[in-house]
């Protein structure tokens, strides 16, 4: 068992990108965690396939390493805005930060939102200015921002009086005082401090054990495992425990097994005492958020409040002409156990049922919280429809309001004026202008949530793709007004049957397509995107009629332009109040609501 004050627990938060999971890989590297002949894959720690296929860390999660006679157990976060839970209940397990900046992009605003939580909980807090050997970096004027960054956030002179430390996380190095012509060699310096800035865990050796659930994982063979910071108290293999739920329940169960975490692995243990990090077996029906206790003394602990879901969709059983011949998963009742299923360990999201048996209201953090949870079930084999998603709104002394985000755009110089002209037309108001580096600007503005739904693909084509954008919840104001959302109609299918090049080849001069030839087609589907405003049913089916006559060129091969392939998130910033967004494992279709093109007529008129 570890001596509480030779234990560091610490967590790695920043922006996106800006490299937290690549330090962490360095940082296990050198403390010894991984044998020398031993095939380790980069970002280790990003183990789901989705955070591996998108670069980015979704879940958080725990590691730890042996730096001389001290165990720093370390949590590596998210950075996006839209996996803010993970970030809350990781910062419940720690007592200080490394607070990674890019020194090219600095304070960006997922910066300001991790930094904040961390200052209101008061963890001690390690600046690191990471990537200082790319071009361009900045360091110091990095430093500088980052400071005004906590003096804005009210930190106090305890936290503005804190370490500062220059590092390359991709070459494995980091030094106090950075040098560009000779940098450091490894990471001894950030361990060092990490060990003498970061304070030893706050908690009572003595007395009846206390621990407060922050994560929940899941193994086969032995169920869930309740992962957390022992908060008084030592636990050993076998003792009777008491689990405090929130609905005032006490539930009695034992510890089966204890592990701690050991690099990536989780090694069995015998007895683990306060301060450490543990994970315990054995308690079937427990959730993030409850209280593990000694049965004598069933004290529950506060659990940190969650920041409420800002969108929300409904998710309902597929009834298109094609439904069932995709999915392993497709009836309503395992849609529900699915998404009911998700609550045990997304605790940023909410489900509730509908007046329909066969829909469910889904509410997020934000169009990637949502888009990550409808990737993970059709790779599992459900199929399913999702409604395009909506803002939240709130009363707030008897105002309706809605959610405002925080918005940074970064683009090059020759096309600030037609950004700004978009979001202005969403109803966002700019708050700041200033020049990076070459030739680019930062805009920042104050933007509804709703203007952002389908604007990631209008900036990028406004931008020919050189546009980086990022977004942060800021608050809630009263309601801004309507704006149209999409400006363009869509190109609908005829239709039953199979794409042909003749159909299409008719079909394209009204816009762009979301389909090639040979494709499986059914009447009301979208199978692309109108030039003008309104909607325009196609017959993509359409084959040239045979004639005796043949006139020279007549038969010449009809050239298509290749069709735009969507993703999940750009057909869920496509789709309309009156489209849904058909998900099984292999496609993703777009389609009306109403099928047929004469009801939907009929719908038309009626409005």
């Amino acid at each position: 068992m570890t001596d509480r004050k030779n234990i560091r627990n610490i967590a790695i938060i920043a922006h996106v990108d800006h490299g937290k999971t690549t330090l962490v890989d360095a940082m296990l590297a050198q403390s010894g965690t991984f044998r020398e002949n031993e095939q380790v894959d980069e970002r280790a720690m990003d183990s789901n396939d989705l955070e591996r296929e998108r670069g980015i860390t979704i879940l958080a999660k725990n590691t730890s390493l042996q730096y001389k006679d001290v165990k720093i157990n370390i949590i590596d976060t998210p950075g996006h805005a839209d996996f803010g839970g993970e970030v809350e209940r990781g910062l419940e397990m720690v007592d200080g930060v490394l607070l990674l900046v890019d020194a090219f992009e600095g304070c960006m605003p997922q910066t300001r939102f991790v930094l904040s939580k961390a200052l209101e909980m008061d963890l001690q807090p390690i600046i690191v200015v990471n990537k200082v050997d790319r071009p361009n970096a900045r360091p110091y004027e990095v430093v500088d921002e980052v400071l005004e960054l906590f003096l804005e956030l009210g930190a106090t002179d305890e936290q503005l009086d804190t370490p500062v430390i220059y590092a390359s996380g991709r070459d494995g190095w980091a030094t106090a005082e950075y040098n560009p012509e000779h940098p450091n060699e490894d990471l001894t310096e950030l361990f060092e401090l990490i060990v003498n800035a970061i304070p030893c865990p706050d908690c009572e050796d003595e007395g009846p054990f206390q621990m407060l659930v922050s994560n929940i994982d899941y193994d086969e063979y032995t169920g869930r495992i309740a992962v957390g910071k022992i908060q008084r108290g030592k636990i050993t293999v076998n003792m009777p425990l008491a689990v405090c739920r929130d609905d005032g329940k006490i539930l009695r169960g034992k510890a089966t097994k204890l592990y701690c975490f050991q690099g990536l692995k989780k090694v069995p243990v015998e007895e683990v005492g306060a301060g450490d990090v543990v994970a315990i077996s054995g308690l079937s029906d427990i959730n993030i958020g409850n209280t593990v206790c000694d049965p004598q003394a069933p004290e529950p602990l506060d659990f940190i409040k969650i920041d409420e879901p800002v969108l929300s969709m409904t998710f309902s059983v597929n009834d298109s002409p094609f439904a069932g011949r995709d999915g392993k998963y497709v009836t309503s009742r395992h849609l529900r156990d699915r998404l009911f299923r998700e609550l045990d360990s997304n605790v940023a999201l909410r489900v509730e049922e509908t007046d329909s048996t066969e829909a469910f209201t889904v509410s997020g953090r934000g169009e990637l919280h949502l888009s990550v949870l409808i990737e993970n079930m059709r790779r599992e084999g459900y199929e399913f429809q999702v409604s395009n998603p909506v803002v939240i709104y709130k009363e707030i002394d008897g105002v309706k309001c809605e959610p405002i985000e925080r918005l940074t755009v970064d683009v090059p110089e020759e096309y600030t004026g037609a950004v700004m002209d978009s979001v202005i037309q969403r109803r966002g108001e700019m708050t700041n202008m200033s020049p990076t580096t070459q030739n680019y600007t930062r805009l920042e503005f104050l933007i509804p949530s709703r203007g952002l739904i389908g604007y990631r693909s209008e900036l990028l084509t406004q931008t020919k793709g050189t546009g980086i954008i990022n977004s942060i919840l800021e608050g809630y104001e009263p309601y801004k007004g309507d704006f149209h959302g999409r400006n363009r109609g869509a190109l609908i299918a005829w239709e039953d049957g199979e794409s042909v090049t003749y159909g299409l080849y008719n079909a394209q001069e009204r816009g762009t397509l979301f389909i090639g030839p040979g494709v499986k087609v059914y009447e009301g589907m979208i199978v692309g995107e109108n030039a003008r405003l309104e909607d325009v049913v196609v017959n993509v089916c359409k084959k040239k009629h045979i004639t005796n006559t043949r006139a020279s060129g007549s038969d010449d091969a009809l050239r298509l332009v290749p069709p735009r392939e969507m993703s999940l998130e750009q057909c869920l910033d496509f789709i309309a109040d009156d489209e849904l967004l058909e998900v099984t494992p292999h496609h993703l279709r777009m389609r009306k609501r109403i099928l047929k093109t004469d009801l939907r007529a009929k719908a038309r008129n009626k409005k």
